[in-house]
């Protein structure tokens, strides 16, 4: 049985003000607009892209984007992951299943969180 991540997303956006609408997005999943203090979802995504688009989101929102520069993609990247994956869980389960594909499902996250994660999280901690 999974077990979900103890981190909301949706309950984040609560605390900090920040309402999240559903949309049509062309090529992309999720937008924060911070003239607006809004973040639009693509409407129709698994939960589980849901969960790692909106705290890739709320990562430009907290850390003060105000354009899609690469760096800041990596960085909220970097600030959704640090949020989304608890490392003792992930410990558990990379311990017992030798397959990512189940680490992201276990952990609720997409591959490029997880990989974000392993790359940028994990070996500075």
């Amino acid at each position: 049985m999974t077990t979900r991540g103890a981190y909301d997303p949706h309950e984040h956006a609560d605390r900090l003000g920040i309402p999240v609408i559903y949309g049509r997005l062309r090529s992309d999943n999720g937008m924060w607009i911070p003239a607006e203090r809004v973040i639009v979802l693509r409407r129709g995504m698994r939960r589980l892209l849901e969960r790692s688009t909106l705290a890739h989101e709320l990562g430009h929102a907290a850390l003060g984007h105000v354009d899609d520069r690469p760096r800041h993609e990596r960085q909220a990247d970097i600030y959704a992951a640090r949020h989304l994956i608890d490392p003792h869980r992930l410990n558990d389960i990379s311990r017992d299943h030798p397959d990512p594909g189940y680490w992201c499902t276990e952990l609720d996250v997409t591959p490029h969180i997880l990989e974000t994660y392993l790359r940028d999280v994990r070996r500075t901690a």
